[in-house]
């Protein structure tokens, strides 16, 4: 029997079950009802989340995608953000950040690793002995900070086991604020460059971050360890990030693991530029993506004409090829 056509309406099209067949949308819940919270810590893949301070668990929503979320990131929760035992919310967005920590594999890798977000200071942890200080891995370090605007504070650890005047020697041509601790003094002089502040502390194995903690925030209880004798290197005893009140208010401290490297690839030269005011006109007459280290860069007749101090060029080429050298 031949079919009549004009009598065929949608409920006689056959649809093939399976994928495809349910209708896609671009509408996004708008979660009116999703609390602000801050990241304190992360965990495979679980999020805990300071709201109303009080801890709450929670895991990234479907919709963030590929948006990594790191310690510092302030989020929106929805779900059951009580902080009950065995409950879990939802992080469904991230606010702006104010800054953004990042570092690479090493310096091919093309991949940026956000470390921390929203932070202010960046303190470079640096051992005076047991392990001996590595000026390559301080140097990269202030190039990061720089990258990512956060103020620099050099902290000298270990100063009963050596004496602090050659790195202090090194690296006041850079303007670099810094700090000296030792195991039986109070550490109040980096207490007063915390204050008010979210301050990263980043730095190789063995150098007395958890030390720090410990010192700045009391009741932290950071497994600390002792450098291993036959390599030099001191031991992970931090495994992941984690973000600390310090006491009364006073600002936050992040303590993170124990650093072997600290790829630079996603900096550029004019990035690292940006932290010397006194050169960034002379950057004018510079050839097209200049590199600041070639033979023709307009940096050298800027300085010899007497508009900065040879000094402040010398830091910025050092900077600049600390990118390219292996800090180990």
């Amino acid at each position: 029997m031949a079919r009549d056509w004009a009598r065929l309406d949608e409920d006689d099209v056959r649809v093939r079950p399976g994928r495809g067949s349910r209708p896609r949308t671009r509408r996004r819940p708008a979660h009116d009802d999703a609390v602000g919270g801050f990241v304190l810590a992360v965990d495979r893949g679980r999020y805990t989340c300071l709201v109303d301070e009080r801890p709450v668990t929670a895991m990234r929503a479907r919709e963030l995608g590929r948006k990594s979320v790191v310690v510092g990131d302030r989020v929106r929760l929805v779900g059951d953000v009580s902080g009950r035992p065995d409950t879990l919310a939802r992080v469904v967005a991230i606010e702006p950040r104010t800054s953004t920590l990042r570092r690479t594999a090493d310096d091919s890798d093309p991949v940026e690793r956000v470390i921390v977000a929203n932070a202010d200071n960046l303190v470079i942890v640096t051992a005076l002995a047991d392990p001996p200080p590595r000026p390559r891995m301080i140097d990269r370090c202030l190039v990061a900070a720089f990258d990512a605007g956060l103020a620099p504070v050099l902290c000298l650890t270990k100063a009963d086991l050596a004496a602090p005047d050659a790195l202090e020697e090194m690296y006041a041509p850079l303007g670099v604020t810094y700090v000296v601790t030792r195991k039986d003094r109070p550490v109040d002089d980096l207490r007063a460059h915390l204050a008010d502040r979210m301050s990263v502390l980043v730095g190789h194995s063995g150098v007395g971050k958890s030390t720090l903690v410990n010192a700045l925030v009391p009741d932290a209880e950071r497994a600390v360890s002792a450098v291993n004798p036959v390599t030099g290197r001191g031991r992970h005893t931090s495994s992941s990030a984690i973000a600390l009140a310090l006491p009364d208010g006073d600002g936050w401290i992040i303590d993170t693991p124990g650093v072997r490297s600290f790829g630079l690839a996603h900096v550029k030269p004019d990035d690292v530029l940006a932290a010397f005011p006194d050169l960034i006109e002379g950057d004018a007459e510079c050839p097209p993506h200049c590199t600041h280290v070639q033979d023709d860069c307009a940096l050298d007749a800027w300085v010899a004409a007497g508009n900065a101090d040879p000094s402040r060029l010398d830091s910025l080429r050092r900077l600049l090829l600390s990118r390219d050298t292996d800090e180990a």
